[in-house]
């Protein structure tokens, strides 16, 4: 038998490090050539990283949300024949922790007990045995990946009771199922608070992966960027009645129109006009890129956070294409299939919260574009029309700017430009 030593490889982003974003094997685990075995999170996106060879893992060197500098040794695999480590070669050194910041000191907390794997009653015990409850102390902390939470929580399962067969019990979906199939998805133990009994405690949530770099990308942009919003209703009346029209008769291989393209084709049509608007700002160099094609970043909630992906050359397709694309770029963005290409070099961006977009928004710009627009939400109002009081189908647009690189009134005539086109919806098709 050998030892592989598998070091974390460059993801082609020329980037010094990488953060671990998720194991998917253990120590002990047997994997084979091509297996998925972790996570990597680069700026860009979450790399998947298959083994380059088949054999039992040894080793794993890092933890969920730490940073390892490319080609250290990521993870050792006991293999069958020489493997790539020298005869006598030393064991890989963790890549060094960073120095913390300052704190009280304070007595370290006792590492918690290694707990055997819970297996699921047969259905002839789960009465007489019902889930033990007490899976951890008072106070313990239930750890758990965000997706794991976040399935608990819409199951109604308090994950304090549920038992964690992952290292220091850590509770992965695996133990969420065998819960439930024993029995114990809503149940909690005798004594147990009542839904208006007073609550208590603190859960620590490390910020890593994906939140971690929406976090640092969020505070560069509001760091460096001088925002201005500048916020327009739009009374959408008659493109509701087109997209309702297109819908009810479009052939049976066309996706469903949303608001979105017509936004789109609005945007495309009138950006030309203003080329300091769609552009990227390159502030340590001190210049402005400003593009001819219209790569539209469509800002895209996931399981795991927000992501951008973009839609090539926007200005070449129609409203069909343009909703063909947001479909398939945002499927891809939430199964964490989109590639590095797909989540960058966006040029403007267009943020929509949905039924849940409000009234106004002053969303933040995703450097280094120069502006980003927003869609609130649709609703019907009364409004004045020639003197009569008409119900009218109004939505809100909220934009925000860079003011080193677009005036107000410049961003002001943008928005009404786009205003413009989408409140007469046959001009969006006319050259």
């Amino acid at each position: 038998m050998g030892q592989y030593f598998f070091k974390l490889p460059d993801v082609g982003e020329g980037t010094a490090e990488a953060e671990i974003a998720a194991w998917h094997v253990k120590v002990g685990d047997l994997v084979k050539e091509d297996q998925h075995l972790v996570d990597i999170m680069t700026d860009k996106a979450v790399v998947e990283i298959p083994s380059p060879v088949s054999g039992k893992i040894t080793a794993l060197n890092g933890e969920a949300g730490e940073m390892r500098p490319v080609g250290s040794v990521l993870i050792e695999i006991e293999v069958d024949g020489a493997g790539n480590a020298k005869p006598g070669a030393a064991k890989p050194v963790p890549a060094p922790a960073p120095t913390p910041a300052p704190v009280v000191a304070k007595a370290p907390e006792p590492k918690p007990e290694p707990r055997p794997a819970v297996a699921a009653p047969t259905p002839v015990a789960r009465e007489a045995a019902k889930p033990a409850f007490a899976t951890r102390d008072a106070g313990d902390k239930p750890l758990a990946p965000p997706a794991v939470r976040k399935r608990a929580w819409g199951l109604g399962i308090d994950l304090q009771f549920v038992p964690g067969t992952g290292p220091a019990g850590r509770i992965g979906h695996a133990d969420l199922d065998a819960f439930v199939a024993s029995g114990g998805s809503t149940a909690k133990p005798a004594g147990a608070p009542t839904r208006d009994a007073k609550r208590e405690g603190v859960e620590e949530v490390k910020v890593i992966g994906l939140r971690r770099k929406i976090a640092e990308k969020m505070q560069e942009a509001k760091r460096r960027i001088p925002h201005f919003s500048y916020i327009e209703e739009v009374d959408v009346t008659a493109l509701e009645e087109l997209r309702q029209h297109l819908n009810a008769t479009k052939k049976a291989d066309r996706p469903k129109l949303t608001i979105l393209p017509f936004l789109i084709k609005a945007m495309t049509k009138a950006l030309p006009d203003y080329p300091q608007i769609n552009a990227r700002y390159d502030d340590d160099a001190g210049i402005v890129h400003r593009h001819a094609g219209v790569q539209m970043g469509i800002a895209t909630q996931t399981p795991t956070g927000l992501v951008v992906p973009v839609i090539a050359h926007a200005e070449a397709l129609d409203i069909w294409g343009a909703a063909s694309e947001i479909a398939r770029l945002a499927a891809a963005a939430r199964d964490g299939k989109a590639t590095r290409e797909e989540l960058s070099g966006s040029t403007i961006t267009i943020t929509s919260l949905g039924a849940m977009g409000g009234l106004a928004s002053t969303p933040v710009i995703n450097r280094p574009e120069v502006a980003i627009v927003g869609v609130n939400k649709m609703i019907e109002r009364p409004v004045v029309r020639d003197g009569q009081i008409v119900i009218r189908k109004i939505m809100n647009l909220s934009a925000s700017f860079d003011h080193r690189v677009v005036d107000g009134w410049d961003a002001a005539e943008f928005i009404q430009r786009i205003r413009g086109l989408l409140e007469q919806p046959a001009t969006l098709f006319m050259d």
